[in-house]
C-alpha cells in the first residue's frame, strides 16, 4: 500500500477495532482498486473484484500475522478474483479459456509471496504441521511426537492444513 499503515494500527485491526479497520481499508482502497482496474478485463469486473479483496481484508484481517503480508495478500486476492470472473465470463484475459486452477508456471518470486501469505494466513495449529512437514520434513511420527498428536491426529491436521493453503492459493 502506498500510504503507510502503522503497526499499531494494523495490530489493533487485527484484535477487532472497528475503527482501526476502517481505517486500513479506507487506506488500502484506493491502491487495491487501482491495481484491480490494471489487473481485470473490465471496470465492473475490476470493482467486484476491489470489493471482494477488501470485503475479504475485513473478515480476516485477524488471521493476517504480520503489517508485511497484508499488501501481497490483497492484491493475490484481487488477482484471483479477477481470473475467477473471467473464468465465469468463459474467457480469460487475452480472451483464451481460463484453467480452473490458477497455473504455477508464475515467477518463482510470486509464487513465493503467495506461499508465504498463504501459510502465515494459516490457524496457528495448521501453521506449525505444515511448516514442521514441509519445511523442516520431519516425518508424520516426528511431528505427532513434537506436538503431542496421535499419527491419526497429526495426519488429519496436514490434510486439512493442506486444503486451506489450497483454497487461499487458488481463490
Amino acid at each position: 500500500m502506498a500510504v503507510p499503515v502503522s503497526a499499531t494500527m494494523f495490530e489493533a485491526a487485527r484484535l477487532g477495532d472497528h475503527a482501526a479497520i476502517a481505517r486500513l481499508l479506507d487506506l488500502a482502497q484506493p491502491d487495491i482498486r487501482r491495481y484491480a482496474r490494471r489487473t481485470c478485463r473490465s471496470s465492473a469486473d475490476a470493482e467486484d473484484a476491489a470489493q471482494e479483496a477488501l470485503w475479504l481484508l475485513a473478515r480476516r484481517v485477524g488471521t493476517i500475522r504480520s503489517l508485511q503480508a497484508v499488501s501481497a495478500w490483497l492484491f493475490t486476492v484481487v488477482r484471483r478474483e479477477c481470473l475467477k470472473l473471467a473464468r465465469l465470463a468463459g474467457i480469460g484475459a487475452a480472451g483464451a479459456a481460463v484453467p480452473d486452477e490458477v497455473p504455477l508456471d508464475r515467477p518463482d518470486a510470486d509464487l513465493r509471496l503467495d506461499l508465504a501469505a498463504a501459510i502465515e494466513a494459516l490457524p496457528q495449529g495448521y501453521r506449525d504441521i505444515v511448516l514442521l512437514r514441509d519445511v523442516r520434513e520431519l516425518t508424520i511420527d516426528e511431528i505427532g511426537g513434537t506436538l503431542g498428536l496421535t499419527r491419526q491426529a497429526t495426519k488429519a491436521r496436514l490434510h486439512r492444513a493442506r486444503l486451506l493453503l489450497r483454497e487461499y492459493l487458488v481463490k
